[in-house]
């Protein structure tokens, strides 16, 4: 995001990354040990995107800054790759973990150009990603009595958590197209 003419469309960027970041890090307060971790993992991904998207004309990180980011993000993938043994979700966070060290790498070299095919093939991804979490947004007659289990708390709102998965796979596709 830090390419030319990203100035208006970089600020909504950073404020959807960082105002999704603010909610996986109160999905971090669920009672489910497992929507825990994600949420976690989710926070990171929010809060990254939202530092690589500030417009350069604002904050023009130095070129030390984005090999941080792509250890940070390095890191990241190893722990979704771990995690993925226990739960085929953490594969997408691979995916955009290592889709983070891609960007990162790219900004580090000064190109801003990234490599055709791993560019396309990350926003197929993306796209089809977005396509899929949006459907599964739509509502769906609920089965059982209304408040039998008794309103759920912030973090076990799965509703919006994939409201929060969908603005950041969309955020990824606004930052891959900009390579």
């Amino acid at each position: 995001m830090h390419g030319p003419g990203a100035g208006s469309s970089g600020w909504l960027l950073v404020a959807l990354c960082t105002a999704t970041g603010a909610y996986c890090l109160l999905r971090m307060r669920s009672r489910v040990e497992e929507q825990r971790l994600a949420a976690g993992g989710e926070a990171l991904m929010g809060f990254g995107m939202a530092a690589m998207a500030v417009p350069a004309a604002v904050l023009a990180p130095p070129r030390w800054a984005w090999a941080v980011y792509a250890a940070v993000f390095g890191a990241a993938a190893l722990r979704a790759l771990w995690a993925a043994r226990g739960s085929a979700h953490h594969l997408h966070h691979l995916v955009g973990a290592l889709a983070m060290v891609y960007m990162a790498a790219m900004a580090a070299t000064g190109t801003h150009a990234g490599i055709p095919v791993l560019t396309g093939g990350l926003l197929l991804y993306f796209t089809a990603y977005v396509l899929w979490t949006g459907t599964r947004l739509v509502p769906v007659a609920a089965g059982g009595p209304a408040g039998a289990l008794g309103a759920p708390g912030w973090g076990d709102r799965l509703e919006l958590a994939r409201a929060c998965r969908l603005s950041m796979g969309i955020g990824m596709l606004a930052m891959l197209l900009t390579l």
